[in-house]
């Protein structure tokens, strides 16, 4: 581009030359010699300059050159740079775009991650709750083994016990059986001295309760007899105890059957004390007394000779007597009630008598 600029600048100066000499030579004669000098001398300094313009074309350029150097190298090194950025932002971003590629993809991977360890865990809880079943089956089964073990184990020993006990039972209901016949065979002597006592004392009243007494229990004994009670084939026999009662400082042990057994004791005694009782009103007998009536001192009217022994049931029927007696011969309810035909105590002195209590 300097090159044409230098050209066109050759050119018009040419032209500027022709101008001049063609103005020159439109000149009078007289001037043609210094004109031709002139020209000369013109042409010399053409040629001059012409060979100076080269110079001054190279000087201006290498003074150009540098700059124009510079500026190339600065754009050289610019596009350099360029492209360097070029290069390195499509790798950059590739980076950039990798690592977010990998972010996400650690992203994605992490639920995935999160969701093997749940799995995982999950897994392993319910591993351990099946262990956990399984064990508490296993011990289950165990604890059904050792109950079922100590159930059978507890029903042998009860068994046993039962066993002895119904053997013990059945020694004691023999000795009772024997004791109260005994009794009654001893009563049954007493009872012929008692009758010729009263008729000598004409008390006739009080002998007529009394053989009628004796008429009752030998009429119970006989009923007894006829039904042929078998004890062994009672299941109420050997009920369970369940009853406690307190005479005198100890306490005794019965089952239902036995504590029924005490209250008809106190209620037979009141019934009969009650009718010894009228009858020593009827006789006007002056030296009453309950202790002497043959009914008092047998105490057996009700026994069947089961559940208790006869000195307990004779205890309590004395009692039951002792209160019938007092209300009979002064003609009073103060301890029982008559009711239908038949004397009974009172429940609340009944209780108190007895004393029973459920354990």
């Amino acid at each position: 581009m300097l090159g044409m600029k230098v050209d066109t600048l050759n050119r018009i100066l040419v032209a500027m030359v022709i101008s001049a000499l063609a103005a020159v030579g439109m000149s009078t004669p007289t001037n043609a010699r210094p004109q031709q000098q002139q020209d000369q001398q013109d042409k010399q300094d053409k040629h001059k300059q012409e060979k100076q313009q080269p110079q001054q074309q190279k000087r201006a350029q290498r003074q150009q050159q540098p700059g124009q150097q510079q500026q190339s190298q600065q754009q050289s090194a610019q596009q350099q740079q360029r492209a360097q950025r070029q290069r390195q932002q499509p790798a950059q971003q590739q980076q950039e775009q990798a690592g977010q590629q990998q972010q996400r993809a650690q992203q994605q991977r992490a639920p995935r991650q999160q969701q093997q360890e749940q799995a995982g865990q999950q897994q392993q809880r319910a591993q351990q709750q099946q262990q956990a079943a399984q064990q508490q089956r296993a011990q289950r089964q165990q604890q059904r083994t050792t109950t079922t073990n100590a159930a059978r184990t507890e029903q042998q020993q009860q068994e046993q016990r039962l066993s002895q006990q119904r053997q013990q039972l059945n020694t004691q209901q023999q000795q009772r059986l024997a004791q109260y016949r005994q009794q009654v065979q001893g009563q049954d002597r007493l009872w012929t001295q008692r009758s010729a006592l009263l008729q000598q004392q004409r008390r006739s009243a009080q002998y007529r309760f009394q053989q009628g007494y004796l008429e009752r229990r030998r009429q119970q004994i006989l009923d007894q007899n006829a039904r042929s009670y078998d004890y062994n084939s009672d299941p109420s026999f050997y009920s369970q105890v369940n009853y406690r009662y307190s005479r005198s400082g100890s306490f005794y042990q019965t089952n239902q059957y036995g504590a029924d057994l005490l209250r008809n004791a106190v209620n037979y005694g009141y019934e009969e004390g009650f009718q010894a009782g009228q009858a020593d009103q009827e006789d006007r007998w002056s030296g009453a007394s309950y202790q002497g009536s043959f009914a008092y001192q047998d105490a057996n009217y009700g026994y069947n000779g089961y559940y208790v022994a006869q000195t307990e049931y004779s205890y309590y029927f004395r009692e039951g007597f002792r209160r019938g007696y007092e209300d009979g011969y002064n003609s009073r309810s103060q301890y029982g009630s008559y009711s239908n035909g038949n004397y009974s105590m009172l429940s609340a002195v009944l209780s108190q008598i007895l004393n029973l209590a459920l354990f």
